[in-house]
């Protein structure tokens, strides 16, 4: 990711759902160093801030609704969420929850394209989004992994006028040309059962010493560290209430 802060289309957050906040707040804080602080009001429904140092990375939430998959969802910016919900639903994809306001800090909507793969919208106000991009423990490439590509290569630049860096292997997505992410089309890489999703890459000095803590933290190695042409080095982790996320090491993306 090229991207050094949030912007406009490009990726300003990453939330995960889980039915047991406290084991995650253990094993994230195991994993990057999180600190996590649950916001008190009672109206915030439990939702948790992660840290690292003083810098806001990332929130936990409770599932929502019964047989909720614990699951990690990425927010991209926007500088009106109403006027994004409806290129969304003009493009062919679907509109879930909202908008709506959450207190002060902004408007976000929830939302999925045409193939099911779900992401949020958020129009920041008092809370722009994320901290940090690309330092350890923070995000740092996100990833579509998809059946097909066209429809997607269709669908995002309609929606927030990405660019796209022509690949027949791996198409990145970008803001004005800073690439932030890529596009994986891949039946083998989604069972039948499962949908087209978005996968945060979580940016870390170490992915081998990470991936060994995540699973000695009771984590499952869905892909073990693996080095890719160009010498970049990732690995794919399932935490241990089933929530999938990416992992790769600071300093090589884009």
């Amino acid at each position: 990711m090229k991207l050094t802060e949030p912007v406009s289309g490009g990726p300003c957050w990453v939330e995960l759902s889980t039915p047991d906040i406290p084991a995650a707040k253990t094993f994230y804080a195991a994993l990057f160093g999180w600190r996590s602080e649950t916001d008190p009001r009672e109206e915030a429904g439990g939702y948790t801030m992660a840290h690292v140092g003083d810098a806001r990375v990332a929130a936990l939430s409770p599932v929502y609704q019964p047989g909720q998959h614990p699951a990690w969802t990425v927010s991209f910016a926007t500088e009106d969420a109403d006027a994004a919900v409806e290129k969304v639903t003009a493009a062919g994809g679907s509109q879930l929850v909202g908008p709506m306001d959450v207190f002060d800090a902004g408007r976000f909507a929830v939302v999925a394209d045409p193939s099911g793969a779900v992401f949020s919208l958020w129009q920041g106000r008092a809370f722009a989004g994320t901290d940090l991009l690309n330092e350890p423990g923070s995000l740092g490439w996100v990833e579509l992994v998809a059946r097909e590509a066209d429809p997607a290569l269709a669908f995002y630049p309609a929606v927030f006028g990405w660019t796209v860096t022509a690949s027949k292997t791996y198409p990145q997505w970008g803001v004005d040309g800073a690439d932030f992410g890529g596009l994986l089309a891949s039946d083998e890489m989604l069972p039948p059962e499962a949908p087209p999703n978005w996968l945060p890459y979580f940016a870390v000095a170490d992915a081998d010493a990470t991936a060994a803590t995540a699973q000695s933290a009771g984590g499952e190695m869905i892909m073990p560290p693996t080095t890719l042409p160009g010498g970049r080095q990732i690995a794919v982790v399932r935490d241990p209430q089933g929530a999938v996320f990416g992992i790769y090491r600071a300093g090589e993306e884009g």
